[in-house]
């Protein structure tokens, strides 16, 4: 019998490689990073803006860009390809996320579910009622869904900051809250901004929406005519005047959420692979030489592919580009707000950004906070085990930080009004630096350091 070497072959400097890389992979997987990194891409687009190379960042978002061959392509400025394709891949991880929260996550057992479903829809109503009340009518009146938005990955990077002193309960739950907020954007965005449509190119998207769910119903895992469909669907969202970023959504909810395998078939298979693998590897143990034991181990890793969820595999693959990625980009192309401190007065006085500020500050403390507390009073759901009101409302407070969804959505409210976009900048910026705040100062405050 051939003596088992149990080898591990190292490259030459794989070693180094690992010294240098091992630090850099553990602060990029730390929940943190991601809120760090957009912090730092908003404040370089602030410095940017506001800085020589003012003209020349202005003049680079602007520049044209085009996909295609000639006779059919789609021609944007960088800008445009930003907000309408690179945040289209964000919307598809969000969709992603509702799906899983809705079939298996913290939305899937009603009882469980309706404190954060319920502290959403306040977080939500009570800004828009705010903003509504400062801006009844006229051009101003367009931003009234600015202030819905909660920003999760700043949200969540703030509270990671203060370590063991929040329960894992209010991680939880924030990410709850935020992903049911993410789906009332979502259905703003739908429903109320969009402009113009084009019913020859919506049923283009309502054909191509039928496939992705045939592919679905048929049993089609791979991800490759997903993906191709997928284009399809984005291009004719974009030519059909619904915004093009929601073909992300769509095309989440049609990936597969049941692997093939339950753990017990993969269980069996492995047990069999191996038994296979034993046999090959007698007759020969370098895997570059032994076609037999390559198809085995290749059987195996099948398995494991087959064993897992598609949407969760996408889910997964996609998390990394667009938290560190997309995201960023979208904050260096967005939050490049030209500063003019002698006009500092008109901005804290104007009241899309005074409706904006008030609506995420104050709207969100009393919506969330609120909400949740008559819930809780009348026992239509109970908190969390290890949560408490305190802990609500440091979360309330959070979820002021409207960032990336807000800022989003401002750019389409007032596409056609660019002193209303800097002011509804400017609310959003100022709300989210003091919503963070005060949730941090809060929670850090009233809370204690939880026992290993």
């Amino acid at each position: 019998m051939r003596p088992t070497t149990n080898k591990e072959y190292v490259a030459p400097w794989e070693k180094a490689f690992d010294r240098v890389l091992s630090p850099l992979d553990e602060f990029i997987h730390r929940q943190t990073t991601s809120g760090i990194l957009l912090m730092l891409c908003a404040i370089a687009a602030l410095t940017l803006a506001n800085s020589q190379w003012s003209d020349a960042y202005h003049h680079f978002l602007e520049m044209p860009f085009s996909i295609g061959v000639p006779g059919f392509y789609l021609s944007k400025s960088l800008h445009h390809w930003i907000n309408d394709g690179l945040m289209a891949l964000f919307f598809f991880v969000i969709g992603l996320e509702l799906k899983r929260e809705i079939l298996v996550g913290e939305l899937a057992n009603l009882k469980q579910a309706m404190l954060p479903i319920i502290a959403a829809i306040g977080g939500m109503v009570v800004p828009v009622i705010i903003y509504i009340s400062i801006n009844p009518e006229g051009h101003t009146f367009d931003g009234w869904g600015v202030p819905m938005a909660t920003d999760i990955a700043f949200a969540l990077g703030t509270l990671a900051l203060l370590g063991t002193r929040i329960p894992k309960n209010l991680l939880t739950f924030l990410v709850a809250l935020a992903i049911v907020d993410d789906l009332g954007a979502v259905m703003v965005i739908a429903v109320f901004y969009t402009e113009t449509i084009s019913i020859q190119a919506l049923l283009v998207a309502a054909v191509t929406l039928g496939l992705l769910i045939t592919l679905n119903l048929g049993g089609i895992r791979r991800s490759l005519p997903y993906i191709l469909l997928g284009i399809v669907l984005w291009v004719a969202m974009l030519k059909s005047g619904v915004h093009a970023t929601l073909a992300g959504i769509f095309l989440a909810f049609t990936i597969p959420m049941r692997p093939k395998y339950d753990a017990d078939r993969f269980l069996t298979q492995i047990h069999e692979m191996v038994g296979q693998i034993k046999l090959a590897h007698q007759n020969e143990t370098n895997i570059v030489k032994n076609d037999d034991l390559r198809s085995k181990v290749h059987a195996l890793g099948k398995g494991v592919q087959l064993v897992q969820a598609p949407a969760q595999i996408m889910e997964r693959t996609m998390h990394m580009p667009s938290a560190y990625l997309i995201i960023p980009i979208f904050s260096l192309a967005n939050a490049g707000i030209p500063v003019d401190w002698s006009a500092l007065g008109g901005i804290v006085t104007h009241p899309v950004s005074v409706g904006i500020a008030t609506g995420l500050v104050f709207g969100k403390l009393i919506g969330i906070a609120g909400f949740s507390w008559v819930a809780v009073k009348l026992g239509v759901t109970t908190l969390p085990p290890g949560l408490n009101f305190k802990h609500i409302v440091g979360a309330a407070l959070m979820g002021g930080i409207g960032f990336t969804m807000s800022i989003f959505i401002a750019e389409l409210g007032f596409a056609h009004s660019p002193e209303d976009l800097l002011m509804a900048k400017s609310g959003v910026l100022i709300a989210s630096a003091v919503a963070g705040i005060l949730g941090f100062v809060w929670l850090y405050l009233t809370t204690e350091k939880q026992t290993e």
